[in-house]
């Protein structure tokens, strides 16, 4: 495969359109404004459609849409617009449609500014809009990352019918790094046998309808029990993270995304030190890699939370824990990122405290 220079938000377009995505619907934000850019050119050429909605309300209910016809549809925007689009999520997910949603996070809250952040972990973790729902998380580390697990999102949308949302922030989407672009093959999945697709008499098939509307108060209980059963099977098929020199650390770093990136240099340059440190880096934010942690903290003396936030995903690891060793967190945010000095010298203070 030949490597070319693509900047993040560029090439999770071309891997979505390479994984069959054939609708976008979204409206300008930035730092995401290349995946919309991108896809108004990429799209016709390829018999697709894109679409600049008049806002982020109209551009999920055009992916309900899209969805329910059993198309592979994509929405992209950045924080403020994200939370616009929760009511439409939470009715997309109770009426069991896949889609993809890409969420390049920028500093909050409110308008916040422009600059990347992770301030979003709650908001995605935790569903977002109303009810009792869970989405598989996906959070790139690298562009090259970045373009294999949007791939990965569409079908593992399609496998659970369920969205799936992909959480990067500033830099993923507005740097350029090498990236090749890997032949995308479909998996078997399931029939798509419920879109609204037409329907006559003749066909031979029970007439679809996509809906979230529970009269009954017991219905919806089913159908609730019925969705936990889905993300049952989510958390336990599709965990996906990553682990470096855990054997022997006495300190072990969590960090995600970007922030990852960066304590992984700040992890080796310790090492040259003769420090023990080791990293555990979430890919799937949701299902969330808890046994993993909790084991590598029965032996480790500290846990370093590192975010770009004032500390969200610092919780789950806490709960992870279960008190077997101290939790420490430090965190950058309203766009700021940790520098690899400052990742040291907290790794360097937990040290002196062994």
């Amino acid at each position: 495969m030949q490597r070319q220079m693509m900047k993040g938000n560029e090439a999770i377009a071309e891997a979505a359109v390479q994984a069959g995505c054939r609708y976008f619907f979204g409206y300008p934000i930035t730092p995401q404004n290349e995946i919309p850019e991108y896809m108004s050119l990429r799209l016709p050429q390829v018999d697709g459609a894109f679409l600049q909605a008049e806002s982020e309300v109209s551009a999920i209910n055009m992916v309900y849409g899209a969805a329910g016809a059993g198309a592979r549809v994509m929405t992209s925007s950045s924080s403020p617009g994200i939370s616009l689009k929760q009511e439409g999520i939470s009715y997309i997910v109770g009426a069991e449609l896949p889609c993809v949603i890409v969420n390049i996070v920028r500093g909050g809250p409110g308008l916040g500014s422009i600059q990347p952040s992770q301030s979003d972990y709650y908001q995605a973790t935790r569903g977002g809009g109303h009810g009792d729902y869970r989405m598989c998380v996906y959070a790139p580390a690298t562009v090259q990352e970045a373009v294999e697990l949007t791939q990965k999102a569409f079908d593992v949308a399609d496998k659970y019918r369920n969205p799936v949302m992909l959480l990067g922030d500033g830099v993923i989407g507005q740097m350029m790094e090498p990236v090749s672009m890997p032949e995308y093959k479909m998996p078997v999945l399931p029939q798509k046998d419920w879109a609204a697709t037409g329907w006559n008499p003749n066909s031979g098939r029970a007439r679809a309808v996509i809906n979230s509307l529970y009269i009954d108060s017991a219905e919806l209980e089913q159908h609730n029990i019925k969705l936990q059963k889905k993300y049952d099977a989510i958390a336990e098929n599709e965990l996906l993270y990553k682990t470096e020199q855990l054997d022997d650390a006495d300190i072990v770093i969590v960090a995600y995304g970007t922030t990852a990136r960066i304590a992984l240099t700040a992890l080796r340059r310790a090492r040259e030190q003769g420090v023990k440190v080791g990293l555990i880096r979430p890919i799937t934010l949701w299902p969330f890699p808890s046994e993993v942690i909790a084991k590598a903290s029965s032996s480790a003396k500290q846990m370093l939370v590192v975010e770009m936030s004032m500390g969200q995903m610092v919780d789950d690891v806490k709960l992870a824990v279960q008190g077997n060793c101290p939790v420490q967190f430090y965190g950058r945010t309203g766009g700021m990122i940790p520098g690899v000095n400052e990742i040291y010298e907290q790794i360097m203070h937990l040290k002196e405290g062994l």
